[in-house]
């Protein structure tokens, strides 16, 4: 087992002037050690060659050197991050400075903050803590900033509390230092302490805030605590639930379904944290009263060994991404929407390479699969069983570009490895989307039966329809398949619940999809009242071709045997194209009607069946006879006879 340990070095480079240097050194159970790394500092110390980092408190140098000393601290965690901590004792009162360097991100931040009040000021000193993905600025009885390592770029993913939300239990106004990784040195009694966050008090913390930045801050907090606490998944669901209108800057459903499966797939792969997305949200906008932060970029850490394991290697991965980054280092969609609306409009024309879709379906089909394998309890939410061509080209469409923008970075990853990788994330996403379901099906107490159109939907029906057309809201967006049958129900509960205008009006804007199993069930459901009748109507003649075919043949009215009449001639007539015709037929006619484009329309569709080219083969009575018929029928209609 090896032990490593942090010094800073000073080093005069002229009669006023001092460079400033951390080194950090590995030592070996051997008794070996070797100096692995060196980073410059850009801070100001005392006069002092050497100080050891994190050796613990030392009471006589604490004393003798209180006007002159500062507070550092170097923070590792097992991630690869490498953060140096910097604060001195404050030149006015009534507010502090600190800073922290991300040496593994390339840059710094220094945060001033105004205290609320300096009268009993006892504690001067800003404690640094590490929490392992966090580090936290504590100043007890003023405020506590935890600030996410890994992703400091943004302040809303940092946590700054005031008030009694920044109290630590049992440390009050007393001197602490950090001594090791969740845990602390009381420099008054001499007794060490364990600190970490407590999820209870996070997601109490979570539901009284009303401000958005401390509601992201605390959500992507609690993600990182997913794997250690079971059921603050569902906590959190349920937290999102009755949190989707007060969210203003952000849509908490995007940013918990992105932040979990980045906290899921990590593990995976020391690079994947990296490389895959952690947010939905691109930039932030917003203040925090009270506090002030300055960016500056630093000098890289050098590593003076190579090919280090461990810690070491994972902090060498920072500092290459950091030194020869792309522009998008982590996966977005947006090429991925580009590509699926260009396959969408290549299968509907015909277009479409079939090898490319046939391992793009399967890709889908893996990803279907794996889902179900994760399944083995019975569903509440009573998903139609039903293959959804664009949702499902869509999965296959992710899993093939994400596997593209991964093995561009990591090309040491074997293939099934990485296969395997791609098809978890997306079926990883799927379940994300499941257990939200179970939870608003649980929510509302719905029963997890498929449910008939001949009745009108319950109260509790139209706030999951309104929760369903927000997951749908929040898929669009970051272009997200969803899972098998999400459309027919969210169409269903629609149907139920919604007046027909406004449901007519959900379709046409694309919020309701069509789906052949739910407008199939609804056709069987429904009788022909006249209000019924309306809806069918309205509904048949929105119909994509492909599926309204499917559909006439249900509903035996004159409006579906008038559009399978038109739908017959045009087909008939596609697959004439430039055949050379022969003479009409005129006693194939049933009944001779003294209406020249008539006789002339039913002799060639007669001849054009005679040679085999009918599209409706399997549907004996679909011919020119029938046509003919309609034909009559619905001009008598329009003529009033």
């Amino acid at each position: 087992m090896s032990k490593r340990a942090q010094l800073v070095y000073q080093e005069r480079t002229g009669p006023q002037e001092s460079r400033n240097t951390l080194k950090c050194v590995q030592f070996y159970r051997d008794e070996n050690f070797k100096l692995i790394l060196e980073a410059p500092l850009d801070i100001s110390l005392s006069d002092m060659e050497l100080k050891l980092v994190n050796f613990g408190y030392d009471y006589y140098q604490d004393t003798e050197m209180a006007p002159e000393t500062v507070n550092l601290q170097v923070f590792t965690s097992k991630t690869g991050s490498l953060c140096v901590c910097y604060s001195r004792a404050p030149d006015i009162p009534e507010e502090v400075t600190y800073s922290i360097s991300f040496l593994h991100k390339g840059y710094s931040k220094t945060f001033t903050v105004a205290l609320e009040r300096t009268d009993s000021l006892q504690v001067k000193e800003v404690a640094f803590l590490n929490l392992e993905y966090y580090v936290a600025a504590y100043l007890p009885g003023h405020f506590l900033h935890l600030l996410n390592i890994q992703h400091p770029d943004l302040m809303c993913y940092s946590l700054f509390l005031t008030g009694e939300d920044a109290s630590i239990e049992l440390l009050h106004d007393t001197s602490i230092q950090s001594i090791c990784k969740l845990t602390l040195l009381d420099c008054c009694s001499g007794r060490l302490f364990t600190v970490k966050i407590n999820e209870d008090s996070l997601m109490r913390f979570m539901w009284n805030s009303k401000l958005d930045r401390d509601r992201l801050a605390a959500l992507h907090c609690a993600l990182v605590h997913l794997g250690s606490a079971a059921d603050l998944e569902d906590q959190i669901i349920q937290w999102i639930l009755e949190n989707l209108s007060p969210c203003h800057t952000f849509d908490p459903i995007q940013e918990f379904i992105i932040a979990s499966l980045y906290w899921r797939m990590c593990p995976e792969s020391s690079q994947l944290d990296k490389l895959l997305p952690y947010t939905s949200l691109l930039y932030w906008n917003g203040v925090v009263p009270g506090i002030a932060c300055t960016t500056d970029i630093i000098s890289l850490p050098i590593l003076k060994v190579q090919n280090c394991k461990g810690f070491w290697e994972k902090l060498n991965l920072y500092l290459e991404n950091v030194k020869y980054a792309e522009p998008q280092l982590h996966y977005n969609n947006n090429v991925l929407r580009r590509e699926w609306y260009k396959l969408l409009s290549e299968e509907r024309e015909g277009r479409g390479a079939p090898t490319y879709l046939k391992n793009i379906f399967e890709n889908a089909r893996k990803v279907l699969s794996n889902l179900d394998t994760w399944s083995m309890e019975e569903r509440l939410v009573p998903f139609f069983q039903e293959e959804d061509c664009q949702q499902q080209l869509l999965m296959g469409l992710m899993v093939a570009q994400l596997k593209d923008h991964l093995m561009r970075h990591l090309q040491h990853v074997g293939k099934k490895k990485m296969d395997q990788i791609v098809v978890d994330y997306v079926s990883n996403l799927l379940d994300l989307m499941c257990r939200m379901m179970e939870a608003v099906w649980r929510k509302y107490n719905l029963h997890p039966c498929i449910f008939s159109f001949d009745k009108r939907g319950s109260t509790a029906e139209f706030a999951v329809f309104h929760i369903m057309s927000r997951i749908l809201e929040a898929a669009n967006g970051l272009c997200m398949p969803l899972p098998p049958g999400f459309h027919s129900l969210h169409l269903g509960l629609g149907v139920r619940c919604l007046p027909l205008h406004t449901l007519l009006h959900y379709i046409d804007n694309g919020v309701l999809h069509l789906t052949e199993t739910c407008v199939r069930k609804l056709f069987k459901d429904l009788d022909n009242t006249e209000k019924n009748e309306k809806l069918k109507f309205s509904i048949v003649t929105r119909l994509p071709e492909a599926i309204g075919q499917k559909i006439c043949q249900l509903w035996n009215h004159p409006v579906t045997s008038n559009f399978i009449a038109r739908n017959y001639v045009k087909l008939l007539l596609e697959k004439l194209g430039t055949r050379q015709r022969g003479r009409p037929i005129p006693d194939r006619m049933s009944i001779h009607v003294e209406f020249l484009p008539l006789n002339y329309l039913a002799s060639m569709l007669a001849e054009i069946e005679d040679q085999g080219l009918n599209p409706f083969k399997e549907q004996d009575h679909v011919n020119a006879k029938f046509v003919e018929e309609m034909a009559l029928k619905h001009t008598a209609m329009l003529l009033g006879l």
